[in-house]
């Protein structure tokens, strides 16, 4: 029974390992929030936003940027827990 369950079990888990850590890197890419970082201020500057709405963004960005690099983080420590 074990054999069978480490045959037909492990290549299964091990692959929702895998497509798990992709998701959590897509969906907290601190570059990619650097990068928006970047924008935000861009547009500001080139007068395109407005001071409130620079404001406002540069907030929500910086919460997400505190955000990603807790998350990463933890997936480097093997801390990340999934939580139903």
């Amino acid at each position: 029974m074990i054999l069978v369950d480490d045959l037909l079990v492990k290549p299964f888990v091990s692959l929702l390992d895998i497509l798990h850590a992709m998701a959590v890197e897509e969906m907290y890419d601190v570059e990619a929030i650097q990068d928006d970082i970047k924008e935000n201020r861009l547009l500001y500057e080139l007068g395109e936003r407005p001071e409130w709405e620079y404001e406002r963004r540069k907030a929500d960005l910086e919460a997400q940027l505190e955000t990603a690099e807790e998350v990463r983080e933890r997936l480097r420590n093997g801390k990340v827990e999934v939580k139903r």
